[in-house]
């Protein structure tokens, strides 16, 4: 652990030589990413096997001195970062082995897997921070990484106006990210996570400040974790490769508004009023996203909101005070979820189309593929013995265990929609007949497969390592010393349990019924008069609210701020530039070069100093 600043030096490494010889090494660029992001995974692995038995290490050295005041930098391995170093290098070394078969023949090759490596870079070194001052600064540079990977298709219109819109909108909760960073230095004098949970657990903090500076951290966890209302930029980003959706949407970015709340847990569990706002944040955006995936055509945008469901779901469980529940759900979804979008590239790879009103009948054709997309989507759907029942199990105890019968009942009821959505998009693309011209449909390449067959594989086994059935290792683990966390897992009735694979087969059967079977027919939904269905297919119209209230309202304050610097801040500056213009021409006028003027100039002025000299009386 005493050298594990190695890990995120070793994609950063990767950048610098891609960006600086990625020309010349041409496709040996992709090689050479993926070994530096292999090196990073054993690390990190390495460091997690380490920590399972040692105590957090921590190591920081003097950065800047002002005053009294000493901003120190370094890295520190506890339980929580020990396992998320794990889950972001693996899934970027996964998306980076996928992508030699994505991105093949692409000239920008290089540039590609270069942004990879800063991205990756910025997210290993942001998990690795031991202090708020460094979080943000890779907090943001997170922010330009996705920016660049967003917008890596730059001669699209779309691409560009997506990056764009990620850049500004998680801009937006980072302004409250720093200014509750801020408010707690000036509170507590420091940005060291240790001292600031110290200052909590002492009360030092006043109550209402303290609720203020939780909210104001939260809103950034809003911007990044694409959570309601910040979430709009979010499937926005599908206009990236697919690999970077994978990225972004798994372990990665968006995980990092999660991993916030998480990492602060013992900031946000002192105040009552935060944690119950986080959890109706959680609980709305999970059922809110959910029910837009519901209606989406495009694969990969069910998948986003998708994610976004699923990220509120986190966020209910932090909320909740289930904090094992919200990072058990964290590592489990990096898993299944990264599986379904290099799944998703894999389909698209092959049909060369988005569409999944074009698809159908894929399931003989790239059966690999349809294997893995089902073991993804049941994962995803809770489906008895694959990861994400068991995750979702423990989010479902935790919700309960905190008395909101109301955001329990959301969380079944999303579970529901979950399966149904996940399988209309599992029968839509691979049962039945196809629906458009798809042409010759060929399985990926091995370099595609077995990234996903490794993760279908940790999608299945993942959750066993937090069970009420097996041991509640992780759980036990990643509270260890910290009583403020919480238990390592929450006891409960079976009902809940089965409620929730219930709903979730409940879900599964209507969505056979509609797409395989044709028993139940969606035309009513469907209906041009619906406006249920324009409701969810217009996403519920928040883009179009935005477009009438916030970005007019944002123009027009930008109007007057230009306004007054180009007519009054500028015009001042133009009458100062004047006034001392107009003395410099009269002055440049008495110098002509005319001797005579000068001479009557000397002589006149020595006449005057001898007058007033005389009439003064010599005491001038």
């Amino acid at each position: 652990m005493a050298n594990a600043w190695v890990i995120p030096l070793l994609p950063l490494l990767s950048f610098l030589l891609l960006l600086l010889f990625g020309k010349k090494l041409k496709e040996w660029s992709a090689y050479i990413a993926i070994a530096l992001a292999f090196g990073s995974f054993v690390y990190s692995l390495l460091v997690l096997l380490e920590r399972l038995s040692a105590p957090t290490y921590k190591a920081e050295a003097n950065w800047l001195t002002i005053g009294d005041v000493s901003l120190t930098a370094g890295f520190e391995i506890n339980q929580l970062n020990a396992l998320m170093l794990v889950v972001v290098s693996l899934v970027s070394l996964l998306v980076q082995l996928y992508s030699v078969g994505y991105m093949r023949g692409d000239e920008r090759q290089p540039v590609f897997y270069s942004y990879l490596g800063l991205f990756t870079f910025a997210m290993l070194g942001l998990v690795m921070s031991p202090n708020l001052l460094q979080l943000y600064i890779f907090w943001e540079l997170v922010g330009v990484g996705s920016f660049l990977l967003i917008g890596f298709y730059f001669y699209k219109r779309e691409a560009k106006k997506a990056a764009k819109k990620a850049f500004v909108m998680t801009r937006i909760g980072d302004v409250g990210l720093f200014i509750g960073m801020m408010l707690l230095f000036w509170e507590v004098g420091s940005f060291e996570l240790d001292v600031i949970f110290t200052a909590v657990e002492y009360g030092t903090i006043p109550a209402g400040l303290l609720t203020v500076i939780c909210l104001l951290l939260f809103v950034g966890a809003i911007g990044k974790s694409g959570q309601f209302p910040l979430h709009t930029w979010l499937p926005d980003a599908m206009e990236g490769p697919t690999p970077v959706s994978a990225l972004i949407h798994a372990a990665t970015m968006v995980a990092a508004g999660v991993y916030l709340v998480a990492t602060t847990f013992p900031l946000f569990s002192a105040s009552e009023t935060a944690m119950y706002i986080v959890a109706i944040v959680g609980g709305f955006t999970a059922i809110f996203a959910a029910s837009i995936a519901l209606v989406q055509n495009d694969i990969k945008r069910v998948l986003a909101y998708s994610t976004i469901s699923q990220l509120g779901y986190m966020m209910l469980a932090l909320g909740s005070g289930g904090y094992v529940a919200g990072v058990f759900h964290l590592m489990t979804h990096a898993f299944f979820k990264a599986l379904l979008f290099l799944a998703a590239g894999s389909v698209i790879h092959a049909v060369a189309t988005q569409d999944i009103r074009k698809m159908g009948g894929l399931w003989k054709k790239i059966r690999w593929t349809g294997v893995l997309f089902l073991i993804g989507t049941m994962a995803i759907s809770g489906v008895p013995f694959l990861s994400g029942f068991f995750s979702k199990d423990e989010i479902l105890l935790a919700v309960r265990a905190d008395g909101n019968i109301i955001l329990f009942v959301i969380a079944l009821i999303t579970a529901c929609l979950t399966a149904f959505y996940m399988f209309r998009l599992f029968f839509l693309v691979f049962a039945g007949q196809s629906r458009g011209e798809t042409g010759a449909v060929h399985e990926a390449p091995k370099s595609m497969l077995l990234p996903m067959v490794i993760l279908a594989g940790l999608a299945v086994l993942s959750g066993y390592v937090n069970t009420a059935w097996f041991g509640s290792y992780l759980g036990e683990w990643l509270v260890d010393g910290n009583a403020v966390l919480g238990q390592s897992h929450i006891e409960g009735p079976g009902w809940v349990m089965w409620s929730a694979v219930t709903m979730s087969v409940i879900g599964i059967l209507i969505a056979y019924l509609m797409y395989v079977k044709k028993r139940i027919s969606g035309n009513r939904l469907r209906g041009e008069q619906s406006m249920l269905y324009r409701l969810l297919s217009n996403k519920y119209y928040i883009d179009e609210l935005y477009g009438r209230s916030v970005i007019p309202l944002t123009k027009g304050i930008s109007a007057v701020l230009r306004f007054i610097d180009c007519y009054i801040v500028e015009g001042l500056m133009l009458l100062v530039k004047g006034i001392v213009l107009l003395f410099g021409k009269a002055g440049s006028a008495l110098q002509n070069g005319q001797m005579q003027q000068y001479g009557t100039a000397a002589v006149v002025g020595l006449a005057l100093l001898l007058a007033i000299y005389a009439i003064t009386g010599g005491l001038l």
